[in-house]
């Protein structure tokens, strides 16, 4: 096959061989888009899983090649209404941009209060559009371009393809699950993608008429492979112990330095992983103040050295089943850090120097999607899942319960029985509205 003018190949170690386009390889050659190349896709993994070094790069390009083969299959499917193809060259440009705005080491910096940032990696994507480079680089795509890619990366597009980029069956979630098993070395991730792929289909949905990216009937055993890849990632990779350990420590690390004043929060907007790391280290070491000192010679030090907070305890979904716990224990906020200040003081410990960890992911298994029946019919696959096909809500919902484990990490060894730990949270004072249940409901804190 003879190559078209201006593409270019990218050699890629999960999809093979991967075809860029002109304007996609214009958008990757800009500033904004070679940061990520030193932006790591599962921040402190590579700490545990000594290969999983790659980045929302690579990533971000693997999206763009599934944005195109999508469409590709979609169109060769047939059937569906000319006027769905307006604008769907943009999906690929898309999915390429999906991750423009992540901060250093991706997603662990989001867990940290709002107010500590700008907003989350999308929100923030804004300010990368601004680029005028990068507008320079959209521009063949017509006018108001940059602004259908924001909204379709925001998830604020009415555009039937919208689903490719953002929704239950993205292709963002089939990239990573695959690209971060292949290179953490571990079997967890494997999802029938060329399954899932093939049976994609816009469907109308029954209560509005209006046409969203569905799968048939039977691609629901690949929907069920991609459930469970998550679920086994999440477990043994992205909440692994040494990794939620590294996670929380640069959560405090960030805390501390926009606390005092060494970083400002718009300053976390840009740098990526090891500039950001650099900067607080320089300049905490200009301070006179131990306090301020102590979070580069002693934190930034620990993280890039491995020398992490061990766990003096930690309590899974049976040991915490009908427990009644605070909000602070998963939110971060003031309230959680003067409390693990009080449990350093209750160990012995100086301030900071304990990291409570009980992580949430709201979306983590969210599905709701349509569903092109054998017979014909539509039917939406929600909460309330779908007669004659495995119960995948239910299923997902008692999946991520069992994922989240809460663990209390401590910077020198301390051991806290589980009674004792579950007494010293339920001993806090808490309004009754601040509490939640160890059954709780994966939408909820």
């Amino acid at each position: 096959m003879s190559q078209s003018p201006g593409v270019r190949i990218v050699r890629d170690p999960l999809w093979n061989t991967i075809r860029v386009d002109p304007v996609a390889m214009t958008i990757v050659d800009t500033a904004a888009f070679q940061r990520l190349r030193y932006i790591r896709q599962l921040g402190f993994a590579h700490l545990v899983y000594p290969g999983a070094t790659h980045t929302r790069f690579d990533h971000a390009i693997g999206v763009y090649h599934l944005a195109g083969t999508a469409l590709r299959l979609l169109r060769e499917g047939g059937g569906v209404d000319p006027s769905v193809w307006n604008r769907a060259e943009l999906i690929p440009y898309a999915a390429l941009l999906h991750d423009i705005g992540h901060y250093a080491f991706s997603h662990a910096m989001e867990e940290l209060e709002a107010d500590r940032l700008p907003g989350d990696h999308e929100a923030v994507s804004a300010r990368f559009f601004e680029s005028p480079e990068l507008g320079e680089a959209l521009a063949p795509l017509g006018a108001g371009a940059p602004e259908e890619i924001y909204a379709l990366i925001r998830g604020e597009s009415r555009h039937p393809l919208a689903g490719l980029v953002t929704g239950s069956l993205d292709l963002d979630k089939m990239e990573y699950l695959r690209r971060d098993s292949l290179f953490c070395g571990v079997p967890y991730g494997e999802v029938d993608v060329d399954r899932l792929l093939q049976a994609l289909v816009l469907l109308p949905d029954p209560e509005s008429g209006e046409l969203e990216v569905g799968v048939r009937e039977k691609g629901v055993s690949a929907l069920e492979s991609l459930l469970f890849a998550k679920y086994q990632m999440f477990r043994n990779v992205y909440w692994h112990h040494a990794v939620r350990s590294a996670t929380a420590l640069y959560r405090r690390i960030v805390d501390e330095a926009v606390s005092v004043g060494l970083i400002q929060s718009d300053e976390l907007v840009g740098p990526t992983d090891e500039e950001l790391l650099y900067r607080i280290r320089a300049r905490s070491d200009a301070s006179d103040d131990p306090a301020v000192r102590r979070i580069g010679t002693r934190w930034v030090e620990a993280l890039r050295n491995r020398r992490l907070p061990k766990r003096a305890c930690e309590l899974t979904a049976a040991e915490l089943d009908g427990t009644v716990l605070p909000n602070w224990v998963s939110q971060d906020s003031p309230l959680r850090r003067r409390m693990e200040d009080r449990l350093a003081k209750r160990l012995g410990l100086a301030p900071g120097e304990v990291l409570v960890d009980y992580p949430a992911k709201r979306r983590m298994l969210d599905l709701n999607l349509l569903v092109a029946r054998r017979g014909g019919k539509v039917e939406r696959l929600s909460e309330g899942g779908l007669s004659g096909v495995i119960d995948l809500p239910r299923v997902a919902d008692e999946l991520y319960r069992t994922t989240r484990v809460l663990r209390i990490f401590t910077f020198e060894r301390r051991h806290i029985g589980p009674d004792e730990a579950l007494a010293l949270l339920a001993s806090e004072e808490a309004h009754p509205e601040e509490v939640f249940s160890g059954n709780t409901h994966p939408d909820q804190g």
